[in-house]
Order: C-alpha cells, then structure tokens, then sequence
C-alpha cells in the first residue's frame, strides 16, 4: 500500500473518532440539560483575516425577546478575569473594548437561534477563550459554550481528505438529528410533566371546594 492511501485511511480514521467523541459528548450534555448551546470548540484563525465564531442554541420555549439575555466574553486563559464584549438585552450591544475596538460584528439570526460573531482583521492579541452565555426563560438552563482560538501566520498545506470529508458529512449529518431528537423528547416530557402537575393542582382545588360544601351541609342539618 503506498504512502497516499496510507495517509488518506489516517485521516479518515481520525475524523471519524473526532466525530464519534462528538456524538457522546451529545448524548452526555442532552441527559442534564434542557437547553443546548453548539459551538466549535477549537477555531483557527489566519493572522489579518475575519474569523467567524459560531454559536447556536435549542430551547423547549421561543424566544421571547423582552426576556432573552446572552452574553459574549473573552479570557486570554482559563486564570484570567472574563471580559465582556457583547450583550443583548432588548437590543444587540457590542461592547468597545481596547482589545477588540470595533472589530467584532453580531453575525447570526435571532429567529434561527444563531449568536454568531465575526472578528475582522485578527490578531495574535486575539488568541484565547470566548464564551457564549445563553438565557431564554421560561426556560430555568442557562446555556454556555466555549470557544478556543488560535491565530496562525501561515495555513499549513492542503490534504487530500475526500473520505474524511465524504465520513464526516455522512455521521455529522447523523449528529444534527439525534440533537433534533433529543430536544423533541425533552420538549415532551417537559410538557407532559407540566400537564400532570396541572392536573393535580386542579383535583386538589377541586377536593377542596368539595369539602367545604360538605362542612356547610352538615351545619344546616344540626
């Protein structure tokens, strides 16, 4: 077998385990969160070019946007003090720093649930940790995602990963729907465990009512 094939099952072997990993992490989040935040947790970024930093979510309620809240931050590492850039309350509000200026732009879509931000003209001063907070009540979760960036000065060269790419797209494809899954499920229970605590409150009040005309009828009697 010659050295390209080689290569090529390598890559395909690793794309797959990455994915894999991916899958289990999802499993593992979905059964103690009712809300889910999806983000890349590693971003490269070439020096002097825009960069955009995903982030996503899914809730069981709409959004509402007089209660929604998210938050955008950065950490140079994982000891340093969190610095918000962005926020949203009523009204997305990027938030002028040194650091940033006015290089970082809102990219994505409230109505599909997307947080997205672009950094144009990234720097190696960029390099860190950036966190999407997400609140959406009713729901009581707050989501949270964390993003590692790191800035290069040069890409490193093509490879030829047609299968990695041909696994990836078939199992990443498989990813979205058991998130999809998931979140319907909990949606479910969420609303039939709602329903029953209705039900019961309704029957109590009902007993209760029931006792009390019970008392007075016994009143006229004597």
């Amino acid at each position: 077998m010659n050295m390209s094939l080689l290569l090529r099952a390598r890559d395909t072997r690793q794309g797959a385990s990455a994915i894999i990993a991916s899958v289990l992490l999802v499993f593992t989040v979905s059964s103690v969160s009712s809300m889910e935040v999806v983000v890349t947790p590693l971003i490269n970024a070439l020096n002097g070019t825009m960069v955009k930093i995903s982030c996503t979510f899914t809730s069981c309620y709409k959004m509402d946007i007089s209660k929604f809240a998210m938050n955008w931050t950065y950490q140079e590492t994982k000891n340093d003090t969190e610095e918000m850039f962005m926020t949203f309350k009523n009204r997305i509000t990027p938030l002028r720093t040194d650091r940033f200026g006015d290089r970082v732009k809102f990219a994505g879509n409230l109505d599909k649930n997307d947080l997205s931000i672009t950094i144009s003209d990234v720097q190696l001063s960029d390099e860190g940790i950036y966190k999407c907070s997400v609140r959406n009540p009713p729901d009581r979760v707050e989501g949270h995602g964390s993003i590692q960036l790191s800035v290069v000065t040069e890409l490193p060269p093509p490879r030829d990963s047609t299968i990695a790419v041909a696994v990836g797209a078939s199992v990443g494809g498989m990813l979205a729907l058991v998130i999809l899954t998931m979140v319907i499920i909990k949606c479910v229970r969420r609303h039939k465990k709602q329903e029953l605590i209705s039900d019961e409150q309704k029957m109590e009040e009902e007993g209760k009512t029931d006792g009390d005309g019970g008392t007075e009828e016994g009143t006229k009697q004597i």
